[in-house]
């Protein structure tokens, strides 16, 4: 196959989420309208997160190969008046949802990490469904209930939120900062 013509490569290269979004997005702030990104990225997640993040920034997800371990992501930029990047309004902080979490309320918990990440560390009550299989498993989900969406950092999560809001779910809160920082009670595979 021929290699295809993209107008800036970025390495990210070894890098987890949110880094391979953060060094695209950064990138693609140099890029005119039109042109292409190639990405590389060896986290496996960076395929429904890159996907994810341009759709939601309006930007054109063109596709990914697979070169061995690595992912090559391509990503047209939008014309300006198409590039407006969203952000899920309903957001709550992890001391919110640890306190939420006391009162026993019945709610769900949405941890959009890879199930790794999810294995090693993750809120007793959370559901697990990364998110790009999120779409495939969306009517496991309650619609009744509020949903409480988290990942490592909150990006993610946030596009999941939005995932959910376009599908009918009306009470769903991204968690922010995320895992990263969270200091309520965990349980893991280890114990």
């Amino acid at each position: 196959m021929e290699a295809l013509k993209t107008n800036i490569k970025i390495d990210a290269k070894g890098l987890a989420c949110p880094m391979p979004i953060v060094k695209t997005k950064k990138a693609m702030n140099n890029l005119e309208a039109g042109q292409v990104i190639e990405v590389l990225a060896t986290d496996k997640g960076s395929k429904a997160d890159i996907q994810a993040w341009s759709k939601s920034a309006g930007h054109q997800y063109l596709g990914t190969l697979e070169d061995g371990d690595v992912l090559k992501h391509y990503v047209r930029k939008s014309s300006n008046d198409e590039a407006i990047e969203k952000n899920h309004p309903h957001v709550t902080s992890n001391e919110e949802l640890a306190n939420k979490l006391g009162t026993g309320e019945d709610i769900i918990v949405l941890d959009v990490r890879e199930s790794a990440e999810y294995g090693f560390n993750h809120i007793p009550q959370a559901i697990s469904i990364p998110l790009g299989e999120l779409e495939e498993n969306i009517r496991e989900l309650n619609k009744e209930k509020v949903i409480y969406v988290i990942c490592r950092t909150g990006s993610r999560s946030d596009l999941a939120a939005q995932k959910l809001t376009a599908h009918g779910f009306t009470n769903v809160i991204n968690v922010i900062p995320g895992m990263s920082q969270w200091e309520g009670r965990t349980v893991s595979i280890k114990g």
